[in-house]
């Protein structure tokens, strides 16, 4: 992992880790906490989190808006597929 992602990073794991602990809503909100760093913007794993929490906090069109970011940065094909299905997912229980 390049050095200038380590520290949005580690935050970004422990906001992940506190959807265990407090929920996914609680682990939202520390995301969100986390949206005006620059060095997040482009990094998949932070859109892959937001939009998976988004949708088991029930925001299900925003799941799946956050999931196309996190589709559009992400290269590895299996891992596309992945995204993709869970942005199906989203859609599909939105609907």
């Amino acid at each position: 992992m390049p050095a200038h992602r380590v520290n949005g990073a580690a935050a970004l794991n422990r906001a992940v880790a506190l959807a265990e602990t407090r929920g996914p809503a609680a682990a939202l909100a520390a995301l969100d906490a986390l949206s005006s760093d620059e060095r997040l913007s482009d990094y998949q794993p932070y859109w892959a989190a937001r939009a998976d929490l988004l949708a088991r906090c029930g925001a299900l069109e925003a799941a799946a808006q956050a999931y196309t970011r996190a589709i559009g940065l992400e290269s590895d094909p299996a891992v596309r597929q992945f995204l993709q299905q869970r942005a199906a997912a989203a859609r599909a229980r939105g609907s």
